[in-house]
């Protein structure tokens, strides 16, 4: 049986302008990861802004928040922090990046997006889209649809009529970003591309 790595970690970015210093990042890795974001500072908002600290001569502290995870346990703790601080665009404290963008709202009726809402339905759909991916990786001569479905335990209940929309919705995303196509004998495959 292999042993499990418990060498990841999540860790914050805090702006040290501030007193007490402020959250601005939370992001998991192993380690040098809660580094590289000094040594190497990009142009995203999370970039612009350590580079704005730097200039007004304050300080960037990394903290580590919670060690000795396992890629899991960091994942899901990092999507729930994300989720309960918020990103910037959507009204939190965080420059997190996350994808896609929000923006498109019915402008027929306004609704209340709790804080992190966002956040969290996103990093869900990310991790069911990789999911899906490492199952068509271990499967390469495809699979359909009501596959995935039942083998990943996502059936939808439509009046008790199977439907299997939420993973032909997923598929379709994922068609829609080129990493997989459908045969026409209704099998998906990954893109030799990806």
């Amino acid at each position: 049986m292999k042993n499990k790595d418990y060498s990841f970690y999540i860790y914050a970015l805090k702006d040290g302008r501030k007193n007490p210093a402020q959250i601005f990042y939370i992001g998991k890795g192993t380690g040098m990861r809660k580094e590289e974001h000094l040594l190497n500072i990009d142009n995203t908002n999370k970039g612009q802004f350590i580079q704005e600290i730097i200039q007004d001569g304050g300080k960037v502290l990394v903290s580590t928040l919670i060690d000795n995870l396992t890629e899991q346990q960091a994942l899901t703790l990092e999507a729930e922090l994300i989720a309960s601080f918020g990103t910037e665009k959507n009204g939190g404290i965080l420059k997190n990046s996350v994808t896609p963008n929000p923006s498109i709202t019915s402008s027929k009726r306004e609704l209340n997006l709790p804080v992190g809402v966002y956040e969290l339905a996103t990093i869900g759909l990310d991790f069911m889209k990789k999911a899906i991916l490492e199952f068509l990786e271990a499967n390469p001569d495809g699979i359909k649809n009501a596959e995935f479905a039942r083998y990943l335990n996502l059936h939808s209940d439509n009046a008790g009529k199977q439907k299997d929309y939420l993973t032909y919705s997923i598929l379709g995303i994922l068609m829609r970003e080129n990493k997989i196509r459908k045969e026409p004998h209704g099998k998906y495959k990954i893109n030799q591309s990806n």
